[in-house]
C-alpha cells in the first residue's frame, strides 16, 4: 500500500520552514553581499580580489564576509597567509545561479 502525503501533512511543517527561508534570504538580502555572492559563484576568491573586483573597502568586506561566513552560505580555506572564500551552501549556489541568470546574464 502506498503512503501519500496529505497536503496538510506538508501544510503543518510549512511555517517552521518559512522562517527558515525568511532568516537564509536575509542573509542575501544586502546589494553588496549579493555582489560579492556574484563573484563566489564564479569560484573561491581570496579577500583581496574580492575587495578588487567590487571595490568594497576591507572593513566592509570583513563585515559582510562574516555576516555570510555566520549564516552558514560561506566558508573559507586558509592557503598560507592567504584566505579564500566559496559558497558553502547548496541553496545559495542556486539562487546565486537563477539571480545570475535573470539579472546579470542579459543586456
Amino acid at each position: 500500500m502506498k503512503c501519500k502525503v496529505q497536503p496538510r501533512d506538508i501544510a503543518k511543517d510549512m511555517p517552521a520552514k518559512a522562517v527558515i527561508v525568511a532568516d537564509f534570504l536575509k542573509g542575501l538580502a544586502n546589494a553588496d553581499r549579493l555582489l560579492i555572492l556574484c563573484f563566489l559563484a564564479g569560484g573561491e576568491r581570496n579577500v583581496s580580489d574580492l575587495m578588487d573586483a567590487t571595490g568594497i573597502a576591507q572593513t566592509s568586506m570583513s563585515q559582510h564576509l562574516a555576516k555570510l561566513k555566520s549564516e552558514g552560505i560561506v566558508a573559507s580555506r586558509r592557503e598560507h597567509r592567504n584566505l579564500f572564500y566559496f559558497i558553502d551552501h547548496a541553496a545559495a549556489r542556486d539562487v546565486m545561479a537563477v539571480l545570475y541568470a535573470h539579472f546579470c546574464g542579459k543586456d
